[in-house]
């Protein structure tokens, strides 16, 4: 299998080389446009007489009144652009990829300095988060087709950063600083929205639904535009969050001509259209649709280990800026997704207990938004955001028979979440040392749930409002300080909770390459509707833990950053998380809610736990500069929790070191063509799982813990190889690439859980993916 694999990238590779060097003749190489504005990072003002200076080439443009700059017939490929203006920092904008087939449209922010500093090094695309000062990456839809093993997901290249992991490879769950994926909020355009994941119940022990993760991402990457990640210690703007925030923003379709792309490839078959929705103003669509591979294999009756899985999305953007009220963007997006698992009809082939299952699993999600932007006088700049999503989640499991294969319901899943979110905010900025946001976020929440088994239930539905005002003030008091203060109140009348919750954080620019920042906040987040809707077993219409209280943290982050020289950076970042009012059991002193993904309790609960999580986090960048790029980071940490007995006990992510590299080549094989390649190396010290009473399990036919024993068995270390390879050609009027990318090229065994098999009679071991090899074309023009 290795040596036939190996032989196919071989081939590919001097396929590529020849293709590219046999038309070295060639002499006159395609050319696109870059173009953009540049705004005020505070309340994006366009800014007119901006310098910028394509590097490698040394053309340059200044903005023009309206903030529009534009850089016409330049040869295709790689470049960074420096951005410079008095009274600004001068930021220099790397990774630029320029095709034949698009046009590259940027919008770059710039950040008021009082005296001017070296360069700062961004990617394009940046964020206007206030307060961010530690603790956030910029994410971009370029790197998320360059990185290997992404599947196109956001949600996975995030696991390249410091303190990232992916909980299994089957799903997109993210492992923040040592966290339950339960802690992560996913935003679109700025307010919170349902689970945005296709198949939610991937990647998980008990096959059940999940909160927060899927399969894969249902907002396709074709869409995306500048995405902000946090992982701790968050501006004012966020709450309800415990682990990290993955806020999403849509990029505006090309205002000038009409652009398409299409891609095939075993995550599936993607069409977008994008362009200009009237030729008297700048309005702009862009529509994406997306069919998966499975599932086009699965209408012809191919199925993956008796699992038939499938799923397709819509989503859209449609961008009307105005000359007198501002800016207005309609947007939306919609999947459909299934995992239909059928036992066999042969008792014969029976080999472990789920072959003796019928499993259904359906999921359906969407939402559907509108945006205004508008500028009120120089310096005020009004926001509001109005949006709906909506997921919901089937599953049934249905035991056979082994004498007529008569089906039995064994369990019962289902569950509904809905959010009507209102955000407005006002952006003030007084003067180049202080400026003001002051906003409010409100959303109506409904949850129905209902998880049930043999011994077990969950069920109930509730509503009510999250009410989130917060308020952040930035200022200078002094040349290379910056302050930021701010408040968040959290408040959901459901159960009537509350929580008031200070945020601080401080920048000092020690010198022109070097920084130190410190940011501090107080977190909360609502508790997984299972835990709420635990039955009492005499009252069924009583919701025992309905009165729940938020769980909270208190982050405090300490980061140092250099920047070195061609556009590199080394930070290193020391973080503590102190969390308490934890759901704990009264009469299981082992149990804690920060282990919970997919599992419920119909327990009494009680705000009583706590854990603690800290670290070390050493990262070293180096942005796509002359055909090379290096993404290297080291995590050291400690994820514990505290149950009602007091005793700390290791939680159930606690592997505590992450090891990421990520490093990547490109050649220039002749004026159109490009040859890449990348490699990832991800080593994770293994998580925690409960011990299991094998004699127990066997005694009484299904699978039992050791309770005393929680979460002290470890896994072993996880470790994984993913390798890209691509191809890049442009004509005139098209681009077009080819890639082969490779998740776990060596095919190591990683652990995934443990659990007692009824028909074998012992327990086994499961393990994640294999070798997965990921052939696609794609197609701009």
């Amino acid at each position: 299998m290795f040596k036939s694999l190996f032989r196919i990238i071989f081939f590919i590779s001097i396929y590529c080389g020849g293709f590219a060097q046999s038309t070295k003749n060639e002499i006159t190489p395609a050319v696109q446009t870059i173009r953009g504005k540049v705004i005020d990072n505070i309340n994006e003002k366009p800014l007119a007489g901006v310098s910028l200076v394509i590097l490698s080439t040394q053309k340059g443009v200044q903005t023009d009144a309206e903030g529009n700059f534009l850089f016409g017939q330049v040869a295709i490929g790689r470049y960074q652009i420096q951005v410079s203006s008095v009274g600004y920092e001068t930021q220099k904008v790397s990774e630029i990829l320029l095709e034949s087939g698009k046009e590259m449209i940027l919008e770059i922010r710039l950040k008021p300095t009082i005296n001017q500093l070296a360069e700062a090094v961004v990617k394009a695309q940046s964020s206007n988060l206030s307060g961010a000062v530690t603790s956030i990456q910029s994410i971009t839809t370029e790197q998320i087709f360059r990185f290997p093993g992404t599947y196109l997901d956001p949600a996975r290249l995030a696991t390249a950063y410091a303190g990232v992991a992916n909980s299994n490879d089957q799903a997109n769950g993210m492992v923040v600083r040592g966290n339950s994926p339960n802690g992560i909020q996913w935003r679109l355009e700025g307010v919170e929205i349902v689970n945005p994941n296709h198949l939610s119940n991937a990647g998980t022990f008990s096959d059940r639904i999940t909160q927060n993760s899927g399969g894969v991402n249902i907002l396709s990457a074709q869409l995306l535009g500048n995405m902000s990640f946090l992982t701790g210690a968050f501006p004012s703007e966020y709450g309800n969050a415990l682990a990290g925030v993955m806020d999403m923003r849509l990029r505006n379709g090309n205002n000038k001509k009409h652009e398409f792309t299409a891609q095939v490839g075993l995550i599936g078959i993607d069409v977008a259209a994008e362009g200009p929705l009237s030729k008297n103003s700048n309005a702009s669509y862009l529509v994406n649709y997306r069919y998966s591979f499975t599932g086009l294999l699965g209408l012809m009756g191919v199925t993956f280990g008796g699992e038939s899985i499938t799923f397709q999305d819509l989503s859209f953007n449609f961008n009307f800026p105005t000359k007198k009220v501002g800016n207005f963007t309609f947007f939306g997006m919609g999947g459909l997704s299934s995992n239909t698992f059928a036992g066999l009809r042969d008792t014969t082939q029976w080999v472990v207990q789920k072959d003796g299952f019928d499993i259904n699993y359906k999921n359906k999600m969407g939402a559907i938004g509108l945006t205004h932007r508008m500028n009120l006088g120089a310096k005020l700049l009004w926001k509001t955001v109005v949006a709906a999503s909506g997921l919901k989640n089937e599953r049934e499991a249905f035991i056979l028979s082994k004498t007529n294969f008569q089906r039995y319901l064994s369990q019962a899943d289902s569950s509904l979440k809905n959010k009507i979110s209102f955000s407005t905010n006002l952006n003030y900025k007084i003067n180049t040392q202080n400026s003001l946001k002051i906003g409010v976020l409100v959303t109506h929440q409904y949850d129905e749930f209902l998880a049930s088994s043999s011994d077990l239930k969950s069920v109930g539905h509730a509503q009510g409002l999250i009410v989130q005002p917060y308020f952040n003030w930035q200022f200078s008091p002094i040349p290379k300080l910056t302050t930021n203060v701010g408040l968040h109140y959290l408040n959901y009348t459901f159960n009537k909770t509350k929580s008031f919750e200070p945020r601080l954080s401080l920048n000092y620019q020690l010198t022109k390459n070097q920084s130190i920042s410190f940011a501090y906040g107080l977190h909360s987040q609502i508790q997984p509707p299972q835990l709420y809707f635990a039955q009492d077993n005499i009252n069924s219409n009583f919701l025992r833990n309905a009165l729940l209280d938020f769980t909270k943290s208190h982050h405090y982050v300490l980061s140092h950053q250099f920047a070195l020289k061609r556009g590199s950076y080394f930070k290193t970042e020391l973080y503590y998380q102190k969390i308490f009012n934890v759901p704990v059991i009264l009469f299981n002193p082992t149990f804690s809610a920060l282990n919970l993904v997919e599992d419920f309790t119909n327990e009494p609960l009680q705000n009583l736990g706590k854990g603690d999580n800290y670290g070390i986090e050493f990262t070293y960048q180096q942005f796509l500069t002359k055909g090379f790029y290096t993404l290297a980071n080291a995590t050291l940490y400690n994820a514990t929790y505290t149950g009602l007995d007091g005793i700390k006990r290791n939680s159930r992510y606690n592997g505590k070191y992450i090891f990421n590299l990520t490093i990547g080549k490109e050649w220039e094989r002749s004026k159109n063509r490009t040859l890449g390649t990348s490699l990832r190396l991800v080593w994770l010290g293994g998580y925690y799982e409960r011990a299991i009473n094998e004699e127990a399990s066997i005694a009484n036919k299904r699978l039992i813990y050791k309770s005393a024993d929680a979460y002290t068995v470890k896994q072993p270390d996880y470790f994984r190889p993913d390798f890209r390879i691509y191809l890049k050609k442009s004509k005139d009027k098209y681009s077009r690439t080819l890639a082969l990318d490779i998740q776990n090229i060596a095919s190591y065994q990683n652990v995934s859980y443990s659990y007692y098999d009824i028909l074998q009679g012992k327990v086994i071991r499961q393990y994640q993916l294999g070798l997965i090899p990921i052939l696609s074309y794609r197609w701009e023009f």
